[in-house]
Formats: structure tokens, sequence, C-alpha cells
């Protein structure tokens, strides 16, 4: 447990962006495992099935001798889907991919994944700030229809109008309704320059509509800052990648040597990032201590404490969450949160703390993802489903939202003039 090759926080189910497909995800820890090569689909299946089994039986030491006669079930279906399926030849890789898909969904749970090469591809993209085509907005793949989370602002989807909560509906005159929400998103996806038309229930408007979007370029922004009235140094983090850091000290030099009364952190709808990068963002606060927990199945546990250095160990701060805080939000808002550094605003955020392996496959087939640990808050809080409840409960209403109003902001502002 104490090697790591990469160390990510994946984020959570409602994704990144219009981008690229939304992952469910926690803590990813790397794994240097090596898996045996498969065979040539040249080779007659059965042969195939020998080779890989016996694979499979040489690394699962201690495993059940009966291991090759567990799977015979899986080989043979294997062989008569491709003896009898009526569309031949079969994708032997799409077989492949599901099959990886099924055995994770298996475990129940939601954590445990299989990316796809394209998948893994858009998700470190967007992590590292390099553009993509789309439309630009956080989404939620997980509900029922695909549903708009926040367009990012001077995105495509801001000027077009979509807001939180909008539903969609059809894309280009196509019913998508009943379709699973992470194939919609793959229709709503396409080349800068294009254009999409998305049909849209949005609450509290009795007939659904059509808005028109020309695809652009996106880069997935990191982080935000300004001065707000009153003195008030405000910066808001979107994701925590590999940019983040950086980009998050010069933000705090610039505005720090305007001399602000108070800080807000805005951690909305951050559905996490790297690891490292949470923990050198809540450096930046914290001078000293435990940062997170990580503890293992077995009881052990591996620490991650704050490095030194940090620019703002002392202004008076506010940090704001929502149930789209999650992962490496939940990281820094809890450690924040647990030594009395700053107050927590908004309403109790996702609650996603689990750790997972990541092994990349080999034959650039993806990656798989599977739970290993929990992480738990310098005051060993468990986070995981249950969230972190903040200091003042302030909620957005629809109404707030279509008015411009941000009663959370409000909120903390007024807390730091107080102090």
């Amino acid at each position: 447990m104490k090697t790591k090759s990469i160390i990510i926080i994946v984020a959570l189910v409602i994704g990144f962006v219009l981008i690229f497909s939304a992952f469910t995800g926690g803590v990813l820890v790397g794994r240097a495992f090596e898996l045996a090569p498969p065979q040539a689909l040249s080779q007659s299946l059965s042969q195939v099935a020998e080779n890989l089994q016996s694979g499979l039986k040489t690394q699962t030491s201690g495993g059940p001798e009966d291991l090759e006669q567990l799977f015979s079930p899986f080989w043979q279906a294997w062989e008569v889907v491709n003896k009898q399926y009526v569309e031949q030849p079969v994708d032997q890789t799409k077989l492949m991919r599901g099959a990886i898909t099924g055995m994770l969904d298996a475990l129940g749970d939601d954590h445990s994944s299989y990316l796809d090469p394209e998948m893994m591809k858009r998700f470190e993209a967007a992590l590292n700030g390099e553009a993509y085509d789309g439309i630009g907005a956080t989404v939620d793949v997980q509900s029922e229809y695909l549903t708009i989370i926040s367009p990012f602002p001077g995105s495509p989807a801001e000027k077009a109008g979509l807001i939180s909560g909008d539903k969609i509906i059809a894309v280009d005159g196509e019913d998508v309704t009943g379709i699973d929400p992470e194939l919609v998103l793959q229709k709503v996806k396409g080349p800068k320059g294009t254009e999409v038309i998305l049909t849209v229930h949005r609450e509290g408007v009795e007939q659904p509509f059509d808005v028109e979007i020309e695809r652009a370029s996106i880069v997935v922004p990191t982080i935000e800052s300004k001065m707000l009235d009153d003195k008030i140094a405000y910066i808001h983090l979107y994701s925590f990648g590999d940019k983040t850091s950086e980009d998050l000290r010069k933000a705090l030099k610039t505005l720090l040597a305007k001399k602000p009364a108070g800080l807000i952190l805005d951690l909305r709808y951050n559905s996490g990032g790297y690891l490292n990068t949470s923990i050198e963002v809540a450096s930046e606060f914290i001078s000293d201590g435990v940062i997170v927990y990580e503890e293992y199945g077995d009881g052990q546990r591996e620490v991650f404490r704050a490095q030194k250095g940090g620019l703002a160990t002392k202004i008076p701060m506010v940090v704001l969450v929502n149930e789209g805080s999650a992962s490496a939000s939940e990281i820094v808002a809890g450690a924040i949160q647990d030594y009395g550094r700053g107050e927590l605003v908004g309403v109790t955020t996702y609650g996603k703390g689990s750790v997972q392996s990541v092994v990349s496959l080999i034959d650039d087939q993806g990656q798989v993802r599977v739970t290993v640990a929990r992480w738990l808050t310098p005051k060993e809080r468990q986070i995981n489903k249950i969230g972190l409840e903040p200091d003042h409960t302030v909620e957005i209403t629809q109404e707030d939202f279509e008015a411009g109003r941000d009663p959370q902001l409000d909120k903390a502002i007024e807390l730091l003039l107080k102090k």
C-alpha cells in the first residue's frame, strides 16, 4: 500500500463536463500490477480460454483449485456468442471490455469501475486542463435523464442559457427519454464548430423547449480568483488538477498583496482530482498536522500531513460547499473544519471517501479501479456516504438561481465581516 505510481481522486457521479464522460470514483491509488498478455485472436476460442484461465490461476496465489471449473460457464457463453450470434464476426474487443465492466459492476461498489481508453484520455485531459470539444458544463449521468449541474463561465452552455437542473430529453430532435444518460452524453458531444439542438425540461417551465448550441474547444477551468467588496478575497476551485496548486499560489500571492480582511474558498460542485493536489491545497491554509488518513481493510493507515510554507494559514476564511463537493474537496474542507481553521457554509457535501487502486491494463485497454480503502478527516471522521455537515446550512433555491442571488456567498461574506 505504500508505493504509489499515481494517486488520484476521481470526479464523482456528476462527472466533469460534457466534453468527456462522467465517472464514479474516489481516492485512486496507482499500482504497477502486471497481467498475463492475451493470446492472439487467431487462436481457437478454446485455446484462448485455456491460456487465460491458466494465467488467472497463476496470478491468484492461494485461490481455489477449481478456478478453471468455476469459469467454465463464462467461456462456454463466450463460445456460444462467437459461434451463434446472428451478426458475425463479433467484436472481440467489445466483448472483453464488456466482461471487465460486468465483473466490476458485480462487486456492487459504485466506485469500482472500468474506464475504456477513450474515457481515460478524456478524464486525464480534463484534469490536466487540456482542451476538449464540447459545450462546457458539469453533468449528472446517474439520474434518469442527462442533467446539467453547472455550465462553465463563458462556455457555450452558459451563453445558450442552460442552468443547473436542466434535463436533456431530446438531442437534435431525437427523443432520448429512457436512454442511458451516458449514451445521451455521447450524442451531445461533438467537434467544435458543429451545432447541437438540445430539448430541455426545466422545473417550473410548463413546456420543454429547444436550445441551439455551437460546440467549442473547452479548457476545463481549475481556478477563479478576485477581490470582492469590503476587502474580501474570493477563490473558486473547479477541480484538483495538475495546475491547481501552482495557480492557487499565484492567486494567493496576488490577493494577499491587497491586504484582504478575509478569504472565501469556494469548493461548490468541485468533484475532485488528484490526492497530492488536495494535500497541497489544504497546506496553503493549514500550517501543521494531519490532513487526511487512508484506512485499509486490515486496519492499517497511511497518514498525509500538511506541507510547510502555506501562504494563507492565518487569514480568516470561510469555505463554501454543497452537494457537488466531493472527494478532494471533502478532504480540504474536512481538514479546515476539524482544525477550526474556517467555517463551512452551504449544504451537506456528497460523502465520497473511498480509495481505489488504479491498474492500467495492457495494450492500452484502459484502467480498472477497485476500492481498497477509505479516508478519514484529521479527527477521524468517516465521510464516505455521510458527507460533511456545514457549520451554517444555507440552501440556494431555483428562485435564487434565476434571480442571480447567491445566499451562500452572502452568508460567507457576512461571517467574515463579523470577524
